[in-house]
């Protein structure tokens, strides 16, 4: 996994984008904290980092990178308001990683065919492998 230092930008980058629209709603801010939880971070440094700027790290694996593309398109939609300005960005920002554009692509077409724009991890995956094929 990640070094501490690497979390800490995994979830800077993650209150950056949803502080796109200006506020981080409860929904937001719920999901956030439960990353933040899962990533071992307290909750006095998670809630600093709304704040401060932390060094940006790109996830070094790809199943990494996967991982945070996934956990913001859960982010983008945690709300159920999705704003183009949201799609753009995430699509920059997996970019940004390496991620395949033809991916990006696709997740975001396909997660409007599920309940809550939820991708299951499964077929995220297969996705991505998919174009490393």
């Amino acid at each position: 996994m990640s070094t501490y230092k690497e979390k800490l930008s995994i979830l800077s980058e993650m209150i950056a984008f949803a502080k796109i629209d200006k506020k981080v709603g409860e929904p937001e801010y719920n999901f956030l904290l439960g990353v933040s939880a899962h990533l071992g971070v307290d909750r006095q440094t998670f809630d600093s980092l709304f704040d401060k700027e932390v060094a940006h790290y790109v996830p070094k694996t790809e199943a990494d990178r996967i991982i945070h593309f996934h956990r913001l398109v859960l982010l983008m939609n945690v709300d159920q308001r999705q704003q183009d300005v949201e799609v753009s960005r995430l699509h920059n920002i997996g970019l940004g990683m390496g991620l395949p554009p033809s991916a990006i692509e696709q997740v975001l077409g396909l997660m409007h065919q599920y309940p809550d724009k939820i991708v299951p991890p499964d077929v995220l995956i297969n996705i991505f492998k998919a174009h490393y094929n």
